[in-house]
């Protein structure tokens, strides 16, 4: 009995990792990014490397927003030594402080040409109640209004290219969240979870509420789900994140999986239609019933700008 227990067992495993692959989308997209130049934050490792190493491979200036000199450095070299593309940089970027991304912006604003690609990549979960210096939840400010502050102070250099494009990388989770009270953005609900959900369901309201602020422009914006993928954002969970990272060794997808769908909305032409869409495998999804409220993402708007203090000369939206 024992032995015809984990016969079954073994073989749901494998045919539920044999699923997973076969709907795992895949970019299929060969746009050339020559002449092009592309930023990702978040891209020491997971699904941000991979984003970042594709870029490369297809030709852009890749520049890589990080948060420490030393793992952005080894980044670089490890990406062109991949692709052979030199065009590489590295720029220092903290998410969880507000002068930090004003500084970061400025520097790209001063001395980059043009920005084809935006990826808000950067994301993490597990830091419960810990507050930013902005007085801010941090995972808030890392997943949310940090991306929401440093969109708007590009926004200009992405006017300048043509068909520049935003990627804001949201979760499923979103899907969990029913009742977004405004006024508790920056309250800890008592759990992990529901504070990154409550994160990427912004991430959501934030994009299709950008979709429509730049219907006069020729700028688009995706929101996307990677998956469940094998990377270091549970890391910072205790108990149950070592779990979810043990099971992620044999279910979850790799990163480099994790990485198509934002690859996808980056790259692939034919989809500029679909501004403020969310995506899964590469492919358009119905969106969360939660995320259908527009006045809900209007409002949400509105207080964000406040939360992250968007001084009027900032304001280009």
């Amino acid at each position: 009995m024992i032995v015809l227990i984990f016969v079954l067992l073994f073989t749901v495993c494998v045919a539920t990792k044999i699923y997973f692959k076969l709907i795992t989308g895949w970019c299929k997209s060969q746009t050339c990014l020559k002449g092009k130049t592309a930023l990702v934050t978040g891209p020491t490792s997971g699904i941000g490397y991979h984003t970042a190493l594709d870029f490369a491979k297809r030709g852009a200036r890749v520049i890589l927003g990080c948060l420490n000199q030393t793992e952005g450095e080894w980044t670089r070299s490890r990406i062109i030594g991949e692709t052979g593309n030199e065009n590489v940089e590295v720029k220092l970027i903290d998410l969880n402080s507000f002068d930090s991304i004003r500084a970061f912006a400025k520097e790209i604003n001063d001395t980059e040409e043009r920005l084809d690609i935006l990826v808000n990549n950067a994301g993490v979960i597990g830091f419960g109640n810990r507050r930013t210096k902005d007085d801010c939840l941090y995972v808030m400010q890392v997943n949310y209004f940090g991306p929401f502050l440093l969109t708007h102070l590009l926004i200009e250099l992405l006017k300048k290219s043509k068909g520049s494009r935003i990627v804001n990388v949201s979760s499923l989770v979103a899907a969990t969240v029913y009742d977004l009270d405004l006024t508790k953005l920056n309250t800890y609900p008592g759990l992990d979870h529901k504070l990154y959900a409550r994160s990427k369901f912004c991430v959501q309201l934030f994009t299709i509420e950008l979709a429509k602020k730049l219907r006069s422009t020729d700028i688009t914006t995706y929101s996307v789900h990677p998956g469940i993928v094998r990377t270091n954002l549970f890391e910072n969970v205790y108990g149950l994140g070592k779990i979810i990272i043990l099971l992620g060794l044999f279910f979850f997808k790799t990163s480099e999986e994790g990485a198509q769908t934002t690859i996808h909305c980056a790259v692939c032409k034919g989809i500029e239609k679909l501004s403020g869409e969310h995506f899964v495998d590469c492919n358009k999804v119905s969106p969360y019933k939660s995320t259908t409220n527009l006045e809900l993402s209007r409002k949400l708007w509105k207080v964000t700008t406040e939360i992250v203090q968007l001084k009027s000369e900032e304001i280009r939206l």
